[in-house]
């Protein structure tokens, strides 16, 4: 049985003050955190930065509609090359359901300005939409505008399709 009057030690004395170094106080916690701080920030700097945006030419296959006798293909392009283009037209071949070639043809899409959404419709005679499985961009028949390169138009062309029908390049 202990002692009553011996102090116990696991119990601090309540005569003594608090050694205050074993306890942290507000401006060391700061100081801490402060220390930290430039270390993130370092290794965000560290990041490499973001790569600028390339130019493109967007080509959207946004719809697939039964016309007279055939299938209306409805394009949006944008022209973000950096310039107007004067002319740009696509030779294309349209492939069936099957993957084989059902067509070859020439679309021209006309003067496009740059940075502006312009909408462009070709009708393929004698086609159902429905047979269509793929339009492949077989090549640029021409790209022509103020200061654009030749293979501008080629390296720079986005496909994309609204529809069941697959735009490839």
């Amino acid at each position: 049985m202990p002692d009553p009057s011996r102090p116990d030690p696991s119990r601090p004395d309540p005569s003594r003050p608090i050694p205050t170094h074993s306890i942290p106080t507000r401006p060391a916690l700061a100081l801490s955190a402060a220390l930290l701080i430039p270390v993130a920030a370092v290794a965000q700097d560290a990041a490499p930065p973001a790569a600028a945006p390339t130019p493109a030419l967007s080509l959207e296959l946004n719809d697939a509609a039964a016309s007279d006798g055939g299938c209306r293909l409805t394009f949006l392009v944008e022209n973000g090359l950096g310039t107007d283009l004067a002319a740009l037209s696509l030779e294309t071949a349209v492939l069936g359901a099957d993957g084989r070639v059902r067509q070859v043809t020439l679309f021209d899409f006309g003067d496009l300005p740059q940075g502006r959404p312009r909408v462009r419709q070709f009708d393929l005679a004698g086609t159902s939409c429905e047979g269509i499985g793929q339009v492949l961009v077989n090549g640029v028949a021409s790209c022509e505008g103020t200061g654009v390169e030749a293979r501008a138009c080629q390296s720079g062309l986005a496909l994309t399709s609204r529809t069941a029908i697959e735009l490839i390049g």
